[in-house]
């Protein structure tokens, strides 16, 4: 099967989930999660669905397991959904690929933002260098003289 057949079963997997804890998902324990993202395997057989939640160490672990206490209900509930021949089995797991890129983008702000911490010693000056004298301009009014030599004519050939 086509890597785009499956990217695009994924992606369907990912919305018809969003949807279906959003809007049929009950437990207490899965409070403000985001499905980040769905990997399938080859043979459609195993999803494996990374979420985000908003909260602490406790609260992405209680979603955790939240999520794969509902796994049973809501791969019923793609079943219904989907119009494949199988339906994956469900596999959670936490992405913290944002929490990554926030702490990265954190500590690059503040790189930036900090002044060194010892003072650059003074440097001795470079000399400057020989600079060449600048040529004369051709004044207004005046023709420029010309350095080339006037061409040798030849005599006619007589």
């Amino acid at each position: 099967m086509s890597s785009a057949r499956l990217a695009r079963i994924a992606d369907q997997i990912q919305r018809e989930l969003s949807e279906l804890v959003r809007e049929e998902l009950r437990d207490p324990r899965v409070k403000l999660v985001t499905l980040t993202g769905v990997e399938l395997s080859r043979d459609q057989s195993h999803a494996k669905v990374f979420f985000t939640v908003l909260g602490s160490a406790e609260a992405i672990e209680a979603c955790g397991e939240g999520l794969a206490r509902a796994g049973g209900f809501l791969r019923a509930g793609l079943a219904h959904r989907l119009s494949t021949r199988t339906v994956p089995e469900l596999h959670f797991a936490y992405d913290d690929s944002i929490e990554r890129g926030v702490r990265l983008s954190r500590l690059i702000d503040e790189a930036v933002a900090t002044p060194p911490a010892q003072p650059v010693e003074a440097v001795e000056p470079v000399p400057p260098a020989k600079v060449a004298k600048p040529r004369k301009l051709a004044q207004p009014g005046k023709a420029a003289k010309s350095r080339k030599k006037p061409a040798r004519r030849r005599p006619a050939a007589g």
